[in-house]
């Protein structure tokens, strides 16, 4: 036998009030943040559902009202170790403010506009998307809902969305004034530009501050930005015969340095300054001593987030973005 009221079946809210002799609102407040409650009544709530061993169905109580402390966070790519560190920080930054963190993974192919409908319904109070921005039609739709939705690193300028992203054309003169101080004269840049908005603004100011010193730069263009893609490209340096690289994303330089280690037609290119850019945990490792440009990921979080609630509350708010600074990292690579 047991003293559980409830027996073997789930334990639910009456069960929890029954035992604690309160209404099942009381119940409902004492697991609600900030909800008037007295603490008499709190406790009595706590120790029953102990008791009980009593656990907040969260889901339900999110499609039972308008809106619940579930927030969509959407993403890609989770094979590049800053998605990693990204969702990270989201997730730590949503918790310790209350909410709860319903990660949707997408790839490059699938529609993001589709992921971000299935969220909505579970009342969803706000949407984060590390991902293809979705489209205008849908953001206005959730903008009518008021459902907020915080673009991290996108460059789609969406009427009632809000953006962070990083100083990505700082990032670019940081790289470019770093090589060029180290005497490089012959400047490459490898790039995903046109998948990838962050690229493009970096490449985009890297090349235009070389054309306006008069420094020899190119650019070789990768269909992703990725591990893979750096160590394909790294065999076409050998045609430009480059002194300086500068890489849009770590896991680019990753690959671009181990084929210029194990490639013997590229041995004449070992030890040219290469520079990255996310500072992901494997620039530090002594394989690659990587000079990075880092984009703190747990600023980034602060800020979409402060976003994100600033426009739970005034949904009216005019559209803002919030440029997040950069710094070197400096190690051997660069």
């Amino acid at each position: 036998m047991t003293d559980d009221p409830a027996g073997y079946r789930r334990v639910t809210s009456f069960d929890v009030a029954r035992l604690a002799g309160v209404s099942r609102a009381a119940v409902s407040r004492a697991f609600t943040a900030d909800a008037s409650i007295s603490q008499k009544t709190r406790a009595k709530v706590e120790e029953a559902a102990e008791r009980l061993g009593y656990r907040v169905n969260y889901l339900a109580r999110s499609l039972n009202g308008n809106r619940s402390d579930l927030v969509g966070v959407v993403a890609a790519a989770f094979d590049n170790p800053f998605r990693a560190m990204q969702i990270e920080a989201l997730s730590h930054e949503l918790l310790k403010r209350n909410f709860r963190p319903i990660l949707l993974p997408t790839t490059r192919a699938s529609d993001v506009s589709e992921v971000i409908e299935q969220v909505l319904n579970y009342a969803v109070s706000g949407v984060l998307v590390t991902s293809d921005a979705p489209s205008s039609s849908l953001c206005q739709d959730c903008a009518r809902q008021q459902v907020p939705i915080v673009l991290i690193n996108k460059g789609d300028a969406i009427p009632f969305v809000d953006r962070v992203v990083s100083d990505d054309a700082e990032a670019g003169k940081i790289a470019f004034e770093r090589l060029v101080g180290r005497g490089a004269r012959r400047l490459v840049m490898i790039a995903g530009t046109e998948v990838s908005f962050s690229a493009r603004q970096r490449s985009e100011a890297f090349l235009r501050l070389a054309s306006e010193r008069g420094i020899s730069a190119s650019l070789i263009e990768v269909a992703v930005n990725n591990y893979s893609a750096g160590f394909s490209a790294a065999q076409k340096l050998a045609d430009v015969d480059p002194d300086g690289l500068f890489c849009a994303n770590d896991y680019l330089a990753c690959g671009v340095l181990d084929r210029l280690k194990v490639d013997p037609a590229l041995a004449a290119l070992r030890g040219i300054p290469v520079i990255g850019h996310d500072n992901i945990p494997q620039a530090s490792w002594d394989a690659y001593a990587l000079t990075t440009i880092a984009q703190p990921c747990d600023v980034q979080a602060e800020q979409a987030i402060d976003l994100l609630t600033s426009r739970i509350a005034e949904p009216t708010l005019d559209t803002r973005t919030i440029v997040t600074p950069v710094r070197l990292h400096e190690r051997n690579s660069g």
